[in-house]
């Protein structure tokens, strides 16, 4: 969970490099203020808070997140 460095969201592609997105075609990919913006306002978290096999699924739902590390 969060184990990237901070991310400056005017460094899109130094942000790229780290970023564990994996949805094709992503607009806010590599621009994280937009991302966590986007994912609160679904009740989300963004893809930098799940494992690697849990953001395949693309289920970024709060609860998912609780299950993941309870």
């Amino acid at each position: 969970m969060l184990k990237y460095k901070y991310m400056d969201c005017h460094n899109r592609e130094e942000n790229l490099k780290d970023c564990p997105c994996t949805y094709p075609g992503c607009p806010r990919k590599g621009i994280c203020c937009e991302c966590i913006k986007h994912h609160l306002e679904k009740d989300e978290l963004p893809a930098c808070y799940f494992s690697q096999e849990t953001e395949k699924t693309y289920d970024r739902s709060i609860n998912r997140f609780i299950k993941d590390h309870s």
